[in-house]
């Protein structure tokens, strides 16, 4: 007999148990909640040279010794569109469900990589010190659980919080989180935060930050937050200025809102699949887009290294063959696959997947409608795009 769903599944998720509604909700964000665009810029979009391979014939491992193939791949993950380039070509390109290219697609927690990233080019600018106390740069945060830590703390998901007094529950904070940023989402009669800055001010520490590793969405929005303070531009027009005008993006891309105006960057990010490509090859490249370098190489080439002590997150892939490496780790809002070829990942609840792997020559987005619920198994997913690398680098 399946599981029962949690209460965190049924009070809170509205809709988000079916992958129908998942696939609707993932292209239409800026319809049901007002939102900001992230400007593509004036020049014109950097190609993405052809070269098709057959990957029809693979099979990729799965939980209990099974193996699937690409069909059955995309079925259990409840995929929308899936690309793959390799040595700076698309090899494959799939969109399912209606999805076309143009359309942009919600990234989910995969965006948190990308304010990441913009956090760790303002460091290496000289304007963020990744060891002052977020109170310092936002004073509202002061005596919460996030402005007295580090930024660091925050780029490791190091802090550790009840928020409005009450026990924290992973599952039931990030729906909670939806809350706050869509009317739409609150169950009947929600009395809570409706806007982001008033949900961060009852974040309460429970212990000392940089002791464990939690992941939530609260560190992503108080980064955030001191990341426009600094520069005194928005979260979107910050992208743009940072990456979204310098990649050779096709499309804007753009970011959902809260009732005040304040982009939702831990998951509210939306994009076509070709750009987050684009994006994912300029990293693999060392920040470089051709002769142009995007992203100072020192910042491109360290997203696998500099791992704080006890910051691993450690994590067994689903159907890891017994001699694959069985961790995650967690650096800068990356998830590192601490696999031989220098891989790391943005990643999101439904199956929201930037993998980029440098010794593979490899970049793999993947945008999914997959529910987060034991009674759906998640798909083994880096597993398989490290299968395609290595595949690839067979036949090439």
């Amino acid at each position: 007999m399946a599981p029962i769903p949690s209460l965190a599944d049924l009070t809170w998720a509205r809709g988000y148990t079916d992958p129908a509604w998942v696939r609707v909700h993932a292209v239409t964000g800026r319809e049901s909640v007002p939102s900001r665009r992230v400007w593509r810029g004036r020049t014109q979009p950097q190609p993405l040279p052809l070269r098709e391979a057959d990957l029809d014939g693979l099979r990729f491992p799965a939980p209990n010794g099974r193996t699937l193939g690409l069909a059955e791949l995309f079925a259990a993950a409840e995929t929308d569109a899936f690309l793959v380039m390799h040595r700076g070509a698309v090899v494959h390109e799939r969109y399912l469900h209606g999805y076309e290219s143009h359309v942009p697609h919600f990234n989910a927690s995969a965006a948190k990589s990308y304010t990441g990233l913009m956090a760790a080019i303002l460091e290496h600018q000289g304007l963020l010190d990744r060891h002052t106390r977020v109170g310092k740069y936002v004073p509202e945060l002061a005596g919460t659980a996030f402005g007295d830590a580090e930024v660091d703390h925050l780029l490791h998901m190091g802090t550790l919080m009840s928020y409005a007094g009450r026990p924290y529950d992973k599952a039931l904070e990030a729906q909670r989180y939806f809350a706050v940023l869509a009317p739409q989402l609150r169950p009947y009669g929600y009395a809570g935060p409706t806007g982001i800055g008033e949900h961060l001010a009852t974040a309460r520490a429970t212990g000392e930050p940089g002791t464990e590793f939690r992941y939530e969405n609260g560190n992503v929005e108080a980064l955030a937050a001191v990341l426009r303070r600094i520069t005194g531009t928005s979260t979107s027009e910050l992208l743009s200025e940072l990456l979204w005008s310098r990649i050779g993006a096709e499309e804007d891309a753009y970011y959902l809102l809260d009732g005040e105006g304040v982009e939702a960057a831990c998951g509210g990010f939306s994009a076509t699949l070709r750009d987050v490509a684009r994006l994912g090859e300029m990293l693999r490249c060392g920040g470089a887009v051709g002769d142009r370098q995007v992203v100072p190489e020192a910042v491109a080439t360290t997203i696998v290294s500099g791992v704080p002590d006890g910051y691993a997150h450690r994590v067994r892939f689903p159907g890891a063959p017994t001699t694959a490496p069985a961790t995650l780790s967690y650096h800068d809002l990356w998830w590192i696959p601490n696999d031989p070829y220098g891989s790391f990942m943005a990643s999101g609840i439904h199956g929201q997947r930037l993998f980029v792997s440098p010794g593979l020559d490899l970049v793999v987005v993947h945008y999914g409608a997959q529910i987060m619920s034991p009674v759906a198994p998640q798909v083994p997913l880096v597993q398989a795009f490290i299968e395609l690398g290595r595949h690839l680098n067979d036949l090439h």
